[in-house]
């Protein structure tokens, strides 16, 4: 492996890892998923399920990529001829997902372009409902595709700078909300306890945040995994950017909730919380629209930070498995996923009446990925490496670097038996909510 295939630093490792895996899910699902589902009792079923879901599932992808110095698809047929599929279930999952995932960032640099001219925000609704959407979906589709252009050097000081950049912009906002009257409210939402509130599906609510907070079974892991040095301790990078992705989930809630329960408004909004609830707040507050760039320019730097990743996974793929060059990979795919993102960007204006199995454009296409992509590729990949290849054969280049996992024969033992398991309950599960959503 050449040179300038390598990570050139462990801090840009973390950084690019870490900003693959904090996303617009950890800025406002897991919050709020906290709050609804009994606050710290959440917290420690979701943290049991990162370490015996999450950790293993990273150590497992990471490892896997430095040992075949491949892409998904090319690293999972080394394992056996049949296991090509996983990669291939990781590799389109990535590619849908950041069809619709720019769509999002669009509307994020709508917001921060509105603010920075207007000092005001949008009217959410007749933008979503109008095309504007579609040229910031490029905007941001732009933005990534430069980034990946330029390859590993590229991904690596786009986040060295923005992954500091996203905690500096979070205590900012952190310190504004916390000192806000009646914030106290807020922070009881996430932290009191309420064990009525906590029940088998919070349980269910807490794995599948794992499994998709962590960017698992994307080829996310794998495709970074395989830049990295020999002489990198895998278990504890993987321990440090699970430990980030949670700490950083955590302080969104701490920067976003005590804002909206001040000025008495509905937490439970989803993505509608960052479009719509949380402008509201800044327009309130004495120096609103300083606060609201600071926190548009926080989600964007988590945003595209996730999106450099999935279309690295995808480059990476027609790099290895193709033959591409770097540049006409970036550049051929990404305005694939753009040109299919388009539909997701018109889903609630011109395309507001198209639906497929009863759901838009933007809802199908999270539904593939969320629902049956994700999921499977969990499932198959348990099998394969598992079962049908002897997981020893990762734990000997866990050990590469010198360092002896002490928790070996715990890792196999969670990838052969319990691993499978708790993916298995997310695809039951994910399996119905389409179900529920199509029928």
């Amino acid at each position: 492996m050449s040179k300038n295939k390598q990570w050139a630093s462990k801090l840009g490792f973390i950084m690019a890892t870490a900003g693959a895996a904090i996303g617009l899910g950890n800025l406002w699902k897991f919050p709020y998923l906290m709050g609804k589902n009994g606050g710290f009792p959440f917290l420690v079923a979701y943290l049991f399920f990162i370490v015996v879901l999450g950790l293993p599932v990273m150590i497992t992808e990471m490892s896997l990529g430095r040992k075949t110095r491949h892409d998904p698809v090319q690293a999972y047929a080394d394992i056996h001829p049949h296991a090509r599929i996983v990669g291939i279930f990781g590799v389109l999952a990535a590619f849908i997902i950041l069809s619709y995932y720019s769509v999002i960032g669009g509307w994020i640099l709508k917001y921060i372009a509105s603010y920075v001219t207007t000092a005001a925000a949008p009217d959410f609704n007749a933008f979503i409902g109008s095309s504007e959407p579609v040229i910031w979906h490029i905007v941001f589709m732009a933005a990534t595709i430069a980034v990946c252009y330029f390859g590993i050097n590229g991904i690596e000081k786009a986040s060295k700078l923005m992954m500091p950049m996203l905690l500096v912009l979070l205590f900012v906002i952190i310190f504004r909300s916390v000192t806000l009257p009646g914030a106290s409210k807020g922070l009881l939402f996430i932290f009191q306890p309420d064990f009525s509130a906590f029940t088998l599906s919070s349980v269910s609510a807490a794995l599948g945040q794992v499994f998709y907070s962590l960017s698992l079974c994307m080829g996310i892991t794998i495709t970074y995994g395989s830049y990295l040095s020999g002489k990198e301790n895998i278990p504890k990078s993987c321990m440090i950017v699970g430990g980030l992705d949670t700490v950083i989930a955590v302080l969104a809630g701490i920067a976003s909730f005590p804002a909206v329960f001040a000025f008495g408004l509905e937490p439970g909004q989803g993505p509608g919380l960052i479009f719509g609830t949380l402008p509201m707040v800044f327009a309130n507050i004495a120096g609103g629209t300083f606060f609201a760039i600071l926190f548009f320019a926080l989600v964007f730097f988590a945003a595209v930070t996730s999106a450099i990743a999935l279309l690295e996974v995808c480059a990476s793929f027609a790099i290895d498995s193709l033959g591409w060059e770097r540049k006409h990979a970036a550049l051929v795919i990404g305005t694939a996923i753009t040109l299919l993102g388009i539909p997701s960007a018109l889903s609630f204006g011109v395309l507001s009446d198209v639906t497929i199995l009863n759901q838009s454009v933007f809802d199908f296409a999270g539904l593939v990925t969320d629902n049956i992509l994700m999921p499977l590729g969990g499932l198959t990949m348990c099998y394969y490496v598992g079962w049908k290849w002897k997981p020893e054969y990762l734990l000997a280049e866990i050990e590469a670097d010198g360092t002896k996992f002490r928790l070996g024969k715990l890792w196999v033992f969670c990838i052969r038996f319990l691993t499978p398991v708790m993916v298995g309950i997310v695809s039951v599960t994910g399996f119905y909510n389409l179900y529920l959503a199509i029928r």
